[in-house]
């Protein structure tokens, strides 16, 4: 087989890179294990504003300028609904959170995304006695339907091999890769934490922060936003939600955890006051980086392999951008920005 591209990898990176590839017309194979479950974890919402702090997310709005067209045109492309416009509605703990979030919305880089009319919804089942800030230009990708359905094509195509990738089978030569049976001119490693079993790029900075979520069933529940708290509580459909995330740094498997669950469900009925069950219990290790901007670029030595990676919480947002940079980089030769670029940590 004979193709342009070799992508390791079909998370959000792998995906958003083969767009972008199939609308230059360029030809790839996938191979992907489904060893690195981070995209499938994902809460999956794209949102400009950090709500923790109450600050903007790095270089949000030409993040969702090139997104939000891209995954319209996937929707259309895979026949199905995967961007759910819906808003954000920050629940307000004290008069104090109240005052940060007018003194944020007066900013100009926050202006047109906070909403400065505190919301006082009537719903038994919340306690919000200081109501809740709305965040604009909100909404939801939903990561599992996208990645069954764009495996599902490739391996349609015959462009998928489900398989891990050895590493030792690759042979460079000053025309191009081999491995295995395949030629290409190029390999894309977007592998999420599994670049840190890669020898051409495990050197780079790249932290696992593992994330646990559970989906509950909340019938008496009844939002149709984003309610973001202590923790977030996004409306799947049916009475479901999804509860999320935690944050661990030290445990880098996908086993979820009794202590995760615990914590969780502290938090939530911290502010939660119906009934619900747990349905299951979902983790994902996040693939995240000090400065928190993706890792993209070229082996040092071998011109022909790169890395797209790095995507960290807010992968619905940063993928295709992330992906454009990669392209133009290859294909068109531009520089990439120096904030994503991986000759950052390089020490000469």
């Amino acid at each position: 087989m004979k193709v342009d591209y070799i992508v390791v990898g079909s998370g959000l990176a792998g995906i958003l890179f083969c767009q972008r590839l199939k609308e230059n017309k360029k030809t790839f194979v996938v191979i992907d294990d489904a060893s690195q479950t981070a995209s499938k974890v994902a809460g999956g919402l794209y949102n400009p504003v950090i709500l923790k702090r109450f600050t903007p997310v790095w270089n949000a709005q030409t993040q969702l300028d090139l997104a939000l067209p891209i995954y319209k045109q996937m929707e259309k492309e895979f026949d199905m609904n995967l961007d759910y416009k819906i808003p954000i509605y920050r629940l307000f703990a004290s008069i104090e959170e109240q005052n940060n979030w007018f003194v944020a919305a007066d900013r100009p880089r926050l202006n047109k995304y906070l909403d400065t009319t505190i919301q006082r919804l009537s719903n038994p089942a919340i306690r919000a006695a200081f109501g809740y800030g709305r965040v604009n230009d909100t909404g939801r990708i939903d990561t599992i339907k996208l990645i069954k359905a764009f495996q599902a094509q490739q391996k349609s195509l015959g462009q998928f091999m489900d398989a891990s990738f050895d590493y030792e089978g690759i042979k460079i030569k000053d025309t191009g890769i081999c491995y295995k049976s395949i030629e290409a001119k190029y390999i894309v490693f977007a592998e999420g934490y599994g670049l840190k079993q890669n020898p051409y790029f495990n050197h780079l900075p790249l932290n696992g922060t593992k994330g646990e979520l559970l989906v509950i069933h909340a019938p008496n529940l009844n939002i149709d936003f984003v309610l973001k708290s202590s923790v977030f509580i996004i409306p799947l459909g049916n009475a479901l939600y999804l509860l999320g995330a935690t944050y661990e740094w030290n445990d880098k498997s996908n086993n979820t955890t009794p202590a995760a669950k615990s914590e969780l469900l502290n938090k939530v009925k911290s502010f939660l006051q119906c009934e619900f069950t747990v349905e299951h219990q979902i983790a994902g290790i996040r693939p995240t980086v000090i400065d928190r901007r993706p890792l993209i670029g070229a082996h040092k030595q071998h011109k022909r392999l790169f890395v797209l990676n790095g995507l960290g919480t807010r992968g619905v947002m940063i993928a295709p951008y992330a992906a454009k940079q990669l392209y133009d980089y290859i294909e068109l030769q531009k520089d990439l920005d120096p904030e994503v670029d991986i000759r950052r940590f390089s020490k000469d």
